[in-house]
């Protein structure tokens, strides 16, 4: 996938570009724009795009400037020149920092589309050749833990070759018939928080510290291995193993073991954690059966009374007492379709009276009610009309605001679930009963000669540019841009029957301040310049 920056001074042509270009046919998730190249460089720095398509005269920096800092800072980045000016020194900058094309304004679908397949592609001939380099280095320098890490998760997934197995026990641990192996499950209650905090979001970062931490020299006779949850990054797989059949007082020293790992991790790094210990079993290939065991226990540990740090047996009280908000639903959507905050969280405050009642909330049963509710959460929205497109955003909401190691941050995490759903909802409703698209239309109508700004409606009506610009053309059949060009060039059209206007005014009168721009947008909109049609129409004069 790739990422695609468009700087250009005028934003009808940025639009026009995002118009003309087959951006998911080429690979492209993600097109920015910036309006100068100093603004242009800093998304540069700050984004890191794979391809920019650049205007080469702009204010603050111009193009061959902008070429030239790129090529030295980031000689990865691919850069496609677009200009009105058939300038020698910008062609010279434009070949000697090795851009793909340069393109003369205004832009043409075919052309700007073969300038991306030819980007493209140098681009996945650099990739291929990276992954080559790295594929060889990883076959060479696999390491000892990620052959250990391979072999026990495969154990725990119960998906392997019996004999490759074997082999990679033989090659680490050449006593391995004659030892235990249990695994503890540990969870991490506040990764995200302290991802954020202490380790500026570098979770692999973390992670490294908490295994460091997990893996230093533990009680005799005891082996310890730890790594992290392939499919759940909040959980920690801890492999024990033991010489020969370990007897109570081993497994007791375990879960001391255990427990002071714990005390470790929020004491140097603020990860608060709780473990769930599986069974010892003699046969490493019962290694599954452990995990099972310790899943089971963590996902029974109850969150209103949990003053242990370390659990080793399952909670019985999980089978008789579950809880679920998919009841409230009619009301939750009540609330939200009235913006009713109070009888939103007066469901959620219900609902935690009746968990605190019942005296049980399995840790595995809140997770389940969390997702749940954002499910029912999410449906309302679409039924009430946002679009997938907003709630999209919701994704970036599920992080550190939404971790919890007791009953009181599960409750406010269920707060900030329906207060976020519902301010977007209420957003949502209040421009339905103001916004009409027909606005937006008698503007451009009115106001043609100016610059267009989408922003002017998308602040006003607080919706999105993308679904903005998605109902005007499901109302009209083309897109804002393509409309305003339709106004102005139909206004030239009718201000050149008058022959005592000059071109450059009309040009300057349908919102053109470079009469060379104007000529050559006429030409690409009728097939026929300004002059060549004055001159017709005077031809065609009695």
């Amino acid at each position: 996938m790739y990422k695609v920056l468009i700087i250009d001074d005028e934003e009808p042509l940025r639009e026009a570009i995002k118009i003309l270009g087959d951006w998911e046919l080429h690979g492209i998730t993600e097109v920015l724009e910036a309006e100068n190249g100093k603004e242009g460089l800093e998304a540069v720095r700050v984004q890191r795009p794979d391809i920019v398509l650049v205007d080469m005269r702009m204010p603050k920096l111009e193009g061959p400037e902008f070429l030239q800092i790129v090529e030295s800072e980031y000689p990865d980045l691919v850069a496609i020149v677009i200009s009105g000016y058939n300038d020698f020194n910008y062609m010279r900058q434009a070949i000697k920092s090795n851009t793909v094309d340069y393109l003369p304004k205004p832009v043409k679908k075919a052309e700007i589309n073969k300038a991306l397949s030819v980007a493209i592609a140098r681009l996945e001939g650099k990739r291929k050749k990276i992954k080559e380099y790295n594929e060889r280095n990883m076959a060479i320098n696999m390491s000892l833990p990620m052959l250990k890490q391979h072999t026990y998760f495969s154990l725990i997934e119960k998906k392997f070759n019996i004999q490759t197995i074997k082999a990679n026990l033989a090659y680490f641990q050449p006593d391995y018939a004659n030892t235990s192996l249990q695994v503890i499950l540990l969870r991490l209650l506040n990764l995200e928080k302290i991802a954020v905090t202490k380790f500026n979001q570098e979770l692999d970062l973390l992670h490294f510290a908490v295994t460091n931490v997990i893996n230093e020299s533990g009680e005799e006779g005891i082996a310890c291995y730890s790594f992290v949850h392939p499919k759940k990054q909040s959980d920690i797989f801890i492999v024990l193993t033991h010489k020969g059949n370990p007897s109570q007082a081993a497994k007791y020293e375990a879960a001391s073991f255990i427990k002071q790992r714990i005390k470790k991790l929020e004491e140097l790094i603020g990860i608060i954690s709780i473990a769930a210990i599986g069974p010892v079993y003699p046969d490493p290939f019962s290694l599954n059966e452990s995990y099972k065991i310790a899943e089971q226990i963590m996902n029974t540990i109850n969150i209103l009374d949990r003053k242990e740090l370390v659990f080793n047996e399952p909670d019985e009280q999980a089978k008789l007492k579950m809880h679920s908000l998919t009841p409230k639903a009619p009301l939750m959507r009540h609330a939200l379709e009235h913006d009713g905050r109070g009888i939103r969280h007066s469901i959620i405050k219900e609902y935690m009276r009746t968990v605190e009642l019942s005296g049980y909330l399995g840790l595995g049963n809140a997770y389940r009610n969390q997702e749940e509710l954002s499910m029912l959460l999410y449906d309302i929205a679409l039924e009430l009309g946002v679009s997938s497109e907003e709630l999209a955003q919701v994704k970036g909401w599920i992080g550190a605001d939404f971790e919890f190691k007791d009953a009181a941050e599960f409750e406010r995490t269920l707060m900030l679930l329906v207060d976020r759903y519902g301010e977007l909802i209420a957003t949502v409703l209040i421009w339905k009963k103001a916004f009409d698209v027909n606005e937006i239309k008698s503007y451009i109508d009115r106001f043609y000669f100016q610059d267009i700004k989408i922003s002017l409606f998308t602040e006003k009506y607080f919706i999105s540019r993308v679904h903005l610009m998605k109902l005007f053309k499901e109302e009209f059949g083309c897109g804002i841009y393509e409309y305003a060009q339709k106004v102005r060039m139909e206004k030239a059209k009718e201000l050149l029957n008058d022959p005592m206007l000059q071109i450059q005014v009309i040009s300057e009168l349908v919102g053109y301040s470079n009469n060379h721009y104007f000529s050559k947008a006429f030409k690409n909109y009728y097939q026929i310049s300004p002059t060549e049609y004055r001159a017709r129409q005077s031809d065609n004069r009695p």
